[in-house]
């Protein structure tokens, strides 16, 4: 088995089999025999989980889970592996991907590229077509906001605003099965495109701000146990 494979099926079963109450799990002699593969190459993945802050290895004790003290890249480790993420951690993530983007947008005002430009157009060009035919804008949302991410030019926010978007992959499609949704959502990513291009930062913050809204209270409806996301209605 790759170290690529290993990596999100280990975390999957460290997670499933660990004791309930101390957090301990199997051993690296269990866990190489389960996977069939070798202590080594079991050290090895055991020590990139703990550099992400998802195990603690003590010495003459074992492997723990220490999940709740787990980096933002572990929260997608563990989203692509499906297993089921903290609400508070949820949230909080969101909210920091909002801020994010929001200055994503401001800086890609002054630093966009024709090349992203042309991108970002294309992006529309698709989602309008999808959106005919009835489909969702799971891929080409994602592809959206990380392309603006992309016109800020810088690298590193790149990689960080795309963990955000790893977390959500399994979640995005059920958002956008709403064809409404789909349809509101690219009507606005229209009008985020209109403010970079004339290069206003202000209206493109405080469109992106407006837009990412429906994001942060369709996951606090999650949450809060709201499986659809939506605020109930309000008993006057």
């Amino acid at each position: 088995m790759s170290e690529k494979n290993l990596l999100p099926e280990l975390a999957a079963y460290l997670y499933s089999f660990s004791d309930a109450e101390n957090g301990r799990t199997p051993s690296e002699r269990e866990l190489a025999e389960h996977f069939r593969v070798s202590r080594g190459q079991i050290r090895e993945t055991l020590a990139i989980l703990e550099a992400m802050r998802i195990v603690e290895r003590r010495a003459k004790s074992g492997i723990y889970l220490t999940t709740r003290t787990a980096s933002v890249d572990a929260l997608a480790l563990f989203a692509k592996a499906g297993l089921p993420l903290d609400p508070v951690q949820i949230y909080e993530t969101v909210e920091l991907r909002k801020i994010h983007e929001i200055k994503a947008a401001e800086l890609a005002s002054a630093r966009a590229t024709e090349e992203n430009f042309a991108r970002l157009r294309e992006i529309l060009a698709r989602s309008e077509l999808r959106l005919a035919a009835g489909e969702g804008l799971a891929e080409e949302d994602c592809d959206f906001h990380l392309e603006i991410v992309r016109a800020t030019q810088n690298q590193v926010f790149y990689r960080i605003c795309s963990v955000y978007y790893a977390m959500g992959e399994r979640r995005l499609p059920i958002y956008f099965s709403d064809p409404a949704r789909g349809a509101k959502s690219n009507a606005e990513h229209i009008q985020i495109y209109e403010a970079l291009v004339r290069r206003d930062a202000n209206l493109a913050q405080a469109l992106m701000s407006a837009h990412l809204q429906g994001v942060e209270s369709y996951w606090k409806g999650l949450i809060s146990g709201r499986q659809d996301g939506v605020e109930p209605a309000r008993q006057d």
